[in-house]
């Protein structure tokens, strides 16, 4: 009887990898699975029994055989639902599981591996003379209406001076308020991608970047980064080779390496995305890190393809929700329509206090505070870690993160799973990875690592 059985249990078990691949989103609705032959030898199984788990697959509906070429994925995938996939990140060290431990309320724990400023660094006295402000023009500012359709136009036109310092020469009409970076970069996938669908990211890159576009059932696909960029030769294959809608990058200050794109690299990644009609979406949220603006794709496209992001949320305050895209005429006008259907407006209210903030001097003056204040951490950290044998993969020259090696031997997600019992969140490699790779490396906040207890603990790791 047991040997009868057997075949039945190792075809159910080929259909349940296949099932739990569609659950986690690395097979997502038109991806074609893996062939007979590579799939028996991933699970050890026969070929026939494989061929036996594809067919009650198709079956059921949840894959479609394509004579030729092969299976697909053919079930739609249910809602995200972080509920259901609780029990799996308290398994597995991702971007979830990331965003998870930061966001955690944990009294005193420390955070080197998050991504924001200490409080005592924002710009609290600003904020509240801008709400005191706020409060005294309430009868005549729209406060308790919802917002226009593209948002208050005093804001837009002081965003767009400012992109103009950066060479990015943008009407204020083309530019469409939204309720932070996250809630923008959800608005563009809305409008460009379709299920299954490619988008290209930096290899390492922001964790969250990963988590949204997994969540919008994307193909993810790394590049390798440079301290300049991405590798333009693994850039130029990927394109060609997967046929990207877009490539999502931060050009200003990279997260997590810090790095800055070149001129030179920007303009030959552009001569790439023109030749295959590929659109480019340029995060921009550290700008206000940067004394003198690097390079950016917007500025020498002209947002003819490239859609710029950006928000204050990480040089002001998180708890103001108000974030921008600019893009050209015809893409704005979707991306307003696409805000009104999914959320009616934007908040009035945070427009009015970042408009208050941005147009009163003392920012400028905050933003200097902070950019001296990070250039003296980053150098400061950087020795620190290389005195415990942590490597530092470039020193940046603006920003608040630098991206470090391990030494030999010592595994990040094992290290950051340990430093949760001492009350301290580190952030692996691993999770800023479409490839799984850097499972060597930490990202630091040098802003949240003055703190005795954070080397303590390294060290006795290393």
């Amino acid at each position: 009887m047991a040997t009868t059985a057997l075949p039945e249990t190792r075809t159910a078990q080929v259909m349940q990898v296949i099932r739990d691949r569609i659950e986690r989103r690395t097979l997502t609705p038109g991806a074609r699975l893996p062939s007979v032959r590579a799939m028996a030898e991933a699970t050890g199984f026969s070929r026939s029994t494989v061929v036996e788990a594809y067919d009650r697959l198709a079956a059921d509906g949840t894959i479609r055989s394509r004579p030729g070429s092969g299976f697909y994925v053919d079930a739609p995938l249910a809602p995200l639902s972080l509920d259901r996939m609780g029990a799996a990140l308290e398994r597995e060290v991702d971007p979830l599981w990331m965003l998870r431990q930061s966001l955690a309320h944990r009294p005193g724990a420390l955070k080197p591996g998050c991504g924001w400023l200490p409080d005592s660094w924002l710009a609290g006295d600003a904020l509240r003379k801008a709400l005191r402000a706020a409060a005294r023009g309430a009868a005549d500012a729209p406060l308790l209406q919802y917002a226009t359709r593209l948002g208050i136009q005093p804001l837009r036109m002081v965003l767009a001076r400012r992109m103009a310092a950066q060479g990015v020469e943008v009407s204020p009409d083309q530019i469409l308020l939204t309720d932070g970076s996250t809630h923008s970069l959800d608005l563009v996938c809305r409008f460009l991608l379709e299920p299954g669908d490619t988008v290209l990211v930096d290899d390492p890159c922001y964790f969250n970047f990963l988590a949204l576009l997994r969540a919008h059932r994307a193909r993810v696909v790394g590049v390798p980064m440079t301290p300049t960029g991405p590798n333009m030769a693994a850039f130029a294959a990927a394109v060609a080779t997967h046929r990207p809608r877009f490539y999502l990058t931060n050009s200003g200050v990279h997260n997590p390496t810090g790095a800055t794109l070149s001129a030179t690299t920007a303009h030959r990644l552009l001569k790439v995305a023109e030749a295959n009609d590929l659109v480019i979406v340029e995060d921009d949220i550290f700008a206000d890190f940067e004394a003198s603006p690097a390079p950016r794709l917007a500025a020498f496209d002209g947002l003819d393809r490239v859609i710029r992001i950006g928000s204050f949320s990480k040089s002001l305050s998180a708890a103001v929700r108000c974030g921008h895209i600019a893009a050209r005429p015809d893409w704005t006008e979707a991306l307003a329509d696409l805000r009104i259907a999914t959320s009616m407006a934007g908040n009035p209210l945070s427009a009015e206090l970042l408009h208050g903030v941005l147009t009163d001097g003392g920012y400028r003056h905050h933003v200097e505070t902070i950019r001296a204040r990070l250039a003296k951490a980053m150098a400061r950290t950087a020795a620190r870690l290389r005195a415990i044998g942590i490597e530092p993969w470039i020193e940046p020259g603006a920003g608040i993160f630098l991206w470090a090696r391990l030494p030999a031997g010592i595994d990040a997600v094992a290290l950051a799973r340990d430093s949760l019992a001492a009350d301290i969140v580190l952030a692996p490699g691993r999770v800023f990875s479409a490839g799984g790779g850097w499972d060597d490396h930490l990202r630091f906040n040098v802003a949240m690592c003055d703190d005795e207890r954070i080397f303590a603990f390294l060290a006795r790791a290393m």
